[in-house]
């Protein structure tokens, strides 16, 4: 909130701060009109008694009014300072208020005030010269006092400027490193929701073709549905240890546990194989034989997109083959795709909600790479992920 001058409204305890300011300032405007007062009392035939009269009423008018120095810097400034040609205990006053406006005005208005006090002293010297000094010793005093005054004022100026540009940089520093935390924590779920849907997605599609293949070969021999069974069992096996690796990851510091990288792509395939469905894999790069060849971050998307390919092939083209292509060279790029053929008979048709493409697209995103997908001529479709292969 701001006050009527449009500074920021001060708490309680700045309020009684600047009281006490204020109080210590009037008391040494006093006390230096009480100094000249003293001087003029000891000189009484310098100016007529009236005019001394007035000078002293003035003095005190002028010292009252520093009460009000915060609101009206400039006119009070003003005021006192063009009082000061005629009256000396207003003299301090007046260097109060131009103390005022350097800390709390522009420097321009500090210069016009302070020129107009200048001007004013300068005229009241002249007219009545202090018989003590000559008047050129007079006017440097003078001018080096206005001087000093306007330094420490600006000074005071700069210093709350630093001390108030320090604290809004902090604030926004808060701000920011909160904004940043937020958005850490967003990253984290959205990666703990691309590695639950990968993992888990792919488990459970084996685990449902398996069970499905139980339910509708009833009149199978008594072995090949043992072996059914043990399947589905495996599969519910793994896809409970491959949720615990992810929690496990969660919980563990980073780089503690393994994750899978691209020469797991040869179990994903012997996994489709046995849940019946016909993978090819052309590894022409020869990535798959050994994880130092491709470096771990690529390797890991890679493993992520044949999974997800043939997750989506078992899903909506059961029993279609397929074909896992790599290829690609040190120092440029690395290129997978997984193509199916267009199922034998339609498949049944279920509800995608498209967040394992659109994982694979922010995954290839964050290493540089480019996905695309597609149907295919045959009826077939079509998913490749082409990334940076560093030399």
């Amino acid at each position: 909130m701001s006050g009527p001058t449009g500074a920021p409204t001060p708490t309680p305890r700045q309020a009684v701060r600047h009281r006490l300011v204020d109080v210590a300032l009037i008391g040494v405007a006093v006390a230096l009109g009480l100094v000249s007062v003293l001087l003029q009392a000891g000189e009484p035939w310098l100016r007529p008694a009236w005019l001394l009269s007035v000078d002293w009423v003035v003095g005190l008018i002028g010292c009252l009014a520093l009460w009000w120095r915060r609101r009206l810097p400039v006119a009070l400034g003003v005021v006192l300072a063009v009082s000061s040609s005629f009256s000396e205990t207003v003299s301090g006053a007046a260097i109060v208020a131009l103390f005022t406006v350097a800390v709390h005005r522009s420097v321009r208005a500090t210069a016009v005030v302070c020129g107009i006090s200048l001007a004013a002293l300068t005229a009241y010297q002249l007219q009545w010269p202090a018989p003590a000094a000559p008047p050129v010793t007079m006017l440097v005093i003078i001018v080096l006092g206005h001087i000093a005054t306007v330094a420490w004022g600006l000074s005071v100026r700069h210093r709350r400027a630093l001390i108030a540009s320090l604290r809004e940089r902090a604030a926004a520093a808060e701000v920011e490193a909160r904004l940043r935390a937020e958005r850490s924590e967003h990253d984290a779920r959205e990666a703990l929701a691309r590695e639950m849907h990968d993992v888990l997605g792919h488990r459970l599609s084996l685990l449902s073709v398996h069970a499905g293949a139980l339910a509708y070969s009833r009149d199978a021999p008594p072995e090949d549905r043992t072996r059914a069974a043990e399947v589905v069992r495996e599969s519910a096996h793994r896809a409970l240890q491959d949720l615990r690796e992810v929690i496990g990851v969660l919980r563990a510091p980073v780089g503690e546990l393994p994750l899978p990288g691209v020469t797991d792509v040869l179990e994903l395939i012997d996994e489709a194989r046995q849940a019946g469905t016909p993978v090819e894999l052309r590894d022409e790069a020869g990535v798959t034989t050994d994880d130092r060849i491709l470096p771990e971050t690529q390797g890991r998307t890679l493993h992520r997109l044949v999974q997800e390919g043939l997750t989506n092939v078992r899903k909506h083209a059961p029993g279609a083959p397929a074909v896992v292509r790599i290829a690609g060279q040190p120092g440029d790029h690395v290129t997978v795709e997984v193509v199916n053929a267009a199922p034998a008979r339609p498949p049944v048709r279920l509800h995608s909600s498209g967040e394992g493409l659109r994982g694979l697209g922010e995954r290839a995103r964050l290493v540089a790479g480019q996905l695309d997908h597609g149907p295919t001529e045959s009826g077939g479709w079509w998913v490749r992920m082409r990334l940076p292969w560093p030399p």
